[in-house]
């Protein structure tokens, strides 16, 4: 410590070094080197593949394309087993609640329900296991049109998707087309996949208009062409079939096989009799139609809106950069209204009448969280000063006291960075409580040298001592955080918690160990000198009190 205090030169090193650590260290979240997320990825044993194929499929289309990468997930060595659900919903989980897939019905819906084998039984983690497969996943899925989402079981949040983009604007069938574009910008960004949108495809409709002169004249009522057509479509109970060993009657239904009901061509070749008991086909009696079937059109904060979601993989496996990098090609898209697309961040937008764009699903929580945490911190950072305040009666004091908050950083960051983990709310938690041991440790330090000055000792020699004196109780309290935050360093959602709470110690105790002794005796040596000029002038003995101090 002596020639930090001593020569001008090395301490002016010194505080540059550390100050260049601490740019360096922030610079790594620049670089992309630390990645933010609201919450890192869990090891689960289980996830769910989502099925969703064209509204125009049949359940039969539905199951092959099911069945067809099941046959692939038995190949998958931590693969226990796996059940389908075709045509309805899984059973209820965290995922089929907070992102309605339970509310899944129809024929082009399935779900793959996929166990895994205990943690302690495999080597790579559930995350790792759904990057793996999605790709060939994804391959059959091209085989029969259809989109796909492996969907995790996450520990949070509770959002539609990881990246959920919401269009708003005037004209709903406007809307479309830009979702539609949002949806190739999404499908084209790297990192971005399982990318779906809430819009059905277009369907054909087909109204059945029957000629009821043509009907009359061959005796045949509209209420009998009505029932032929419901039979063979929806079928009808004739009866019940009672079984043994079942604890319920089993209805039995009359249908026609698919192979004869499927398509307009197939039911109007239907034939119906006549009062002489002669047949006589549908499409003599009725005439088809053709439309398009009315699709959903969905609405939040009673303004019509339009979803797209995707989910991130990959290098990049945070929702922060890949919006980052959305975003500029988001705000390349042309409109004939002559004006960019209004991306919101974390406000719906006010009005429909202007054609807007609001950020939604993982990163609204991931920014209202760092935000709330951040106001939170900032409020702490007040009172603290204001306490110090009070007990040292100085204002540069404080000052000095807090500056090691930042020092912790140093260590926090490039240890997220060395362990390939991200900086996650938990991870903001661990620094926020470390600065409070990192403020006890300054404040250790501030009043043991207050302590020596008052009993006499000169400034430098009292600075130098408070480092000396004080550097076993500020290592072992950092021994001890170490300790008992070590428990928690391998669990895959506090990992970061830990990693703030040891790195940020360790190396607070390093650098505020010295640091906070060096800015205390530049601060106390200014007050001195600034008190001399302004004491020029008084008698000697004023200058020799001042000169004893």
């Amino acid at each position: 410590m002596t020639p930090l205090i001593k020569k001008p030169f090395w301490r002016s090193a010194f505080i540059i070094l550390v100050a260049f650590l601490l740019l360096a260290s922030c610079a790594l979240v620049l670089l992309e080197k630390v990645r933010v997320k609201m919450l890192p990825f869990d090891n689960k044993s289980e996830f769910q593949i989502i099925i969703d194929m064209p509204e125009y499929s049949t359940l039969e289309e539905t199951v092959s394309a099911a069945i067809e990468m099941g046959d692939y997930i038995k190949t998958v060595n931590e693969v226990v087993d796996y059940e389908i659900y075709a045509g309805t919903a899984g059973p209820f989980n965290f995922n089929g609640l907070v992102r309605h897939y339970f509310l899944r019905r129809g024929p082009n819906i399935a779900d793959i329900q996929v166990n895994l084998a205990g943690k302690g039984q495999r080597k790579d983690q559930s995350h790792e296991i759904a990057k793996r497969i999605r790709p060939p996943l994804q391959k059959i899925a091209e085989k029969y049109n259809a989109r796909i989402k492996v969907a995790e079981v996450p520990p949070g949040p509770p959002v539609l998707s990881t990246l959920v983009a919401e269009i708003y604007g005037p004209d709903y069938s406007r809307q479309r087309q830009l979702a539609e574009n949002i949806k190739k910008i999404f499908e084209e960004t790297p990192g971005v996949v399982d990318v779906d949108w809430y819009m059905e495809e277009n369907q054909p409709r087909y109204n059945l208009s029957v000629d009821k002169e043509k009907a009359a004249i061959h005796g045949i009522s509209l209420a009998r062409i009505t029932s032929t057509l419901e039979l063979a479509l929806s079928g009808r109970q004739a009866g019940l079939l009672h079984q043994p060993l079942e604890k319920e009657d089993v209805p039995i239904l009359l249908k026609m096989p698919l192979s004869e009901r499927a398509g307009i061509e197939r039911l109007e070749a239907i034939k119906i009799s006549q009062k002489d008991g002669s047949l006589i086909p549908l499409s003599s009696l009725v005439k088809a139609d053709k439309t398009d079937l009315d699709r959903s059109i969905y609405h939040k904060n009673l303004m019509p809106v339009v979803y797209v979601t995707g989910d991130v993989a990959g290098e990049k496996e945070s929702p922060v950069y890949a919006i980052l990098e959305m975003r500029k090609k988001i705000d390349a898209i042309s409109i004939p209204e002559g004006y960019k697309i209004i991306q919101h961040t974390s406000a719906v937008p006010e009005t429909e009448r202007r054609f807007s764009m609001k950020w939604d699903g993982e990163w609204h929580i991931t920014y209202e969280v760092f935000r709330d945490l951040g106001i939170a911190f900032g409020v702490v950072l007040i009172l603290i000063f204001v306490l110090v305040v009070g007990w040292f009666h100085s204002f540069s004091t404080p000052i000095v006291i807090m500056a090691a908050i930042p020092f912790s950083l140093i260590g926090i960051l490039p240890a997220h960075w060395l362990m390939g983990a991200f900086f996650t709310a938990t991870s903001m938690i661990g620094f926020i409580a470390g600065a409070g041991i990192v403020v006890r440790n300054s404040i250790i330090l501030v009043d043991f040298i207050e302590l020596r000055v008052a009993q006499g000792m000169p400034l430098d020699l009292a600075v130098i001592d408070a480092g000396a004196v004080r550097f076993r109780p500020m290592m072992l309290t950092a021994a001890a955080v170490v300790v008992g935050a070590s428990v928690i360093l391998f669990d895959p959602i506090f990992q970061g918690l830990a990693i703030s709470l040891m790195a940020g110690e360790v190396a607070s105790l390093l650098f505020s160990r010295m640091t906070v002794p060096v800015l205390y005796y530049l601060d106390k040596r200014w007050e001195s000198g600034h008190a001399r000029k302004e004491n020029k002038g008084a008698g000697p003995d004023d200058s020799d009190i001042m000169d004893n101090y």
